[in-house]
Formats: C-alpha cells, structure tokens, sequence
C-alpha cells in the first residue's frame, strides 16, 4: 500500500494561492438590487459629500444657538417665524438674530441657522412668530455637509459583502450598479457503490449521499453556483468521462470520496491523468481530513478538489480550502472569532492540525467551549456544533481553563 505524502494545511494553501489563476478572480458589474450576498470586486468611492446641505434630524424651527439662551419652560424667547421649509426644496431665506424658520425632519437649514429646536418645546405665539422653551447649543439637531461620508472617500471596501446596510448606502448616493465578483461555478460529484440519493428506498448497508448535499449548500451560502451536483458508483471509466465533462464548464470540481488510498480509491489517479499539472498535494496533515487531493488542470482553469467520504472531514476540508481561497483572493474580511474558555481537554495529534468541533454555551464572562467529541462519519458532529477550535500541529492539545478563539461555521 503507497502512503499518502502529507502537506500541511498551511503548505497546501500556498500552492492553492500559487497556482489559481485569474479564473478565479473575474468580476461583472450588476445592477444594485441584484447584488445582495455577492462581494465588491472594487472600492466604491464617494462621488458626492453626504448630506450635501444642512440637514435637520428632528421637526422643529431653525435658530441661531444664541438666541435660544436663557430659555426654559417658564421663560420663553419669542422668535419671528420668517420660512417655512418644504422637504425636498432648497431653503430661500437667511436667518438673522431674532428669527426662525420651520424645517421638518430631513429639511434644509436655511443660511445663518446653527441648531434645531424640537416642535415640542415650541409653541406659535401667533402666525408669525414662535415662543421657544428650550436653549439649544450649536449643531444641535443638525447633520452638517459631509458629515455622513466625504466627497472622495472610500464608502465600501474592495471585498465588502453586500448587505442590506451597505446597499442602502450605495443606493444613498445614486449608485444603480456595481462591479462584483463572478461567482465560482462548481461540479459536485459523490462517489460510493453504497451511495443511494435521498427520497430513494433504502436497502441494507446502502447509505444516503450527503456530502453532495452538504457541499452544496455550503458553496451556495457562500455565492458560489453549482453546475450540476452528480453521485457515482466506483467506476473509473465512469468517473474520469465526468470529470472530463465537467472541467469544461466549471471552476472547481470536487470529488468526495476515492481520495484515500484503498482498492476503489482512484479520484488522484484519475486526476493525474486528465489534468495538467495534475495533483500538486495528496494528503493533508489535518484532523479529520488527511485523505485530500488538491490539483489543477491550467487549459481549462479548473481547480480539482478530491475530498474524503467521512461527511464531517469533507465539510471540514471545503471549509479550509475551497472558503479560505474565496476570502482571500475577494478580499473579504477575516471571519470573526469567539472568545472562549474550554469545558474540558482537547488532545492534540502528532503530526497534524486538528479541527475539533466545538459548542459555545453561555456563562457568566462570555462562553465555554464544549467539545463535541465524534468520529468523522457521524453528521451529529456537525448539528450540535457552532464552531471549531484549531490545535496546533505538535502542540499535546488545549487545556480545561485555557482560552481559545472559535472558528465559526460559515
């Protein structure tokens, strides 16, 4: 039996980021309202000072701070009312000392008006003047010129999510579409002679494909696209005329199972033989993991992922290769990490990362950590987890009482 030669994750994710090409990185510009969940491929500069005039934040009158001094609710100022502002219209007048002017919510501050009085601590001494009962300072209930964002500035970054919150800000200074990055379009193939699809009958020691299923909405949680999802029996032949067909209209195509080293385990062999370089890393110092095949096929531009049967180490590899890839090459942020004490030991192996799964419970002073102990093939590892901690390679393992940071499940 030939062993699996070994990169470590941090290996293997140099030669991914060596040997991807600008496949990988194409963008498209789309219109606003259809760019929710897909990631800024360019940063999106303020074209315009936001708000471009004085704005009022409250419905009141516009008055010079000054002239409010002094005021309280048994000593009014009475001020004349010289304008009234409409919404969306320019004010005409200029504020003097001794005056006001009605400005709603969202209204233009006329010129010599520092501050806003609530239409609350106000009241008409007669139709044009106003007794004002409250002493406001300068700015009060006003947004200034750029205050919001500044003419020329960087509104979103390269590698921004779209949300809700930043599509609302580009939309805020008339931004109609955007340059976002193509989503990664993916073949997903599941091998097994054991292998049945959900919804079949089942009959003895035949097992439901859930690594395609799985894998699947992973890439779609994270924007990616699949071209077809396609579950195989352990055929050779069979399997490098799919893949064959696949490298043809997909980025990545991912293989789970066959990635070990036993009698049916032919995803490398395969690999070696339709794609060019081929295999660059066969085997990952990871657990769970370690029976990953990584390799690419430069005519097509299709990035090759064998990833094992076990439905939790498949996850586990998609979520350190495939995600890490996107992230980095789209810019995105770093995912955010938990703080956290752990509840109990985690053991370390020699020779490898460990990912080990984890569940956060609440507490006093934050979290704890509770280890979900499970073997690779059980998808209740996965159910009762949040996260995962990563153990060092060669580290013995993580204390009860020590402080890690938990990975969070994309």
């Amino acid at each position: 039996m030939q062993f699996l030669k070994v990169d470590t994750l941090e290996e293997a994710r140099e030669k991914l980021l060596k040997e991807v090409n600008s496949c990988f990185t194409k963008t498209e510009k789309i219109a606003l309202d259809a760019a929710v969940g897909r990631c800024l491929a360019s940063d999106v500069i303020c074209p315009f000072m936001v708000p471009d005039f004085r704005r009022s934040t409250v419905d009141g009158f516009a008055v010079i701070a000054s002239d409010t001094q002094g005021a309280g609710e048994n000593i009014p100022v009475f001020l004349d009312i010289v304008e009234e502002v409409s919404i969306g219209k320019p004010a005409k007048k200029q504020i003097r000392s001794g005056q006001c002017a009605y400005v709603p919510t969202g209204g233009m501050l006329p010129d010599g008006a520092d501050a806003m009085v609530m239409v609350e601590y106000t009241e008409l001494f007669d139709e044009t003047s106003a007794a004002v009962y409250n002493a406001v300072s300068p700015g009060r209930g006003v947004v200034q010129i750029g205050e919001d964002a500044q003419k020329g500035t960087i509104l979103l970054q390269k590698g921004t999510v779209l949300n809700a919150g930043s599509i609302g800000v580009l939309a805020s200074v008339g931004i109609s579409e955007v340059e976002v990055f193509c989503p990664w379009r993916l073949t997903i193939v599941s091998t097994g002679d054991e292998l049945i699809q959900p919804g079949t009958k089942r009959n003895p020691c035949e097992v439901y494909d859930v690594n395609s299923h799985a894998i699947l909405a992973l890439a779609r949680e994270q924007g990616m696209t699949a071209v077809e999802t396609i579950a195989l029996e352990d055929d050779e032949v069979l399997l490098e005329k799919t893949l064959r067909r696949a490298m043809t209209v997909s980025d990545i195509v991912v293989v789970s199972g066959g990635s070990s080293q036993g009698k049916k385990d032919v995803t490398a062999q395969v690999i070696d033989r339709i794609a060019d370089p081929g295999v660059w890393t066969h085997g990952l110092a990871l657990k769970p993991g370690k029976p990953a095949i990584v390799g690419m096929d430069e005519p097509s531009g299709t990035l090759l992922l064998g990833l094992p049967g076990h439905p939790v180490a498949a996850m586990m590899v998609f979520e350190l290769l495939i995600i890490w890839l996107k992230r980095k090459l789209f810019h995105e942020k770093e995912k955010l990490l938990i703080p956290a004490v752990m509840e109990s030991n985690i053991p370390g192996a020699p020779g490898k990362t460990t990912c080990q799964t984890v569940k956060l419970i609440p507490c006093e002073n934050g979290y704890l950590a509770r280890p979900v102990f499970g073997k690779s093939g059980l998808m209740s590892t996965l159910t009762q987890a949040d996260g995962y901690v990563m153990v060092e390679m060669n580290r013995e393992g993580i204390n009860t009482g020590e402080t890690v940071y938990v990975h969070l499940f994309s």
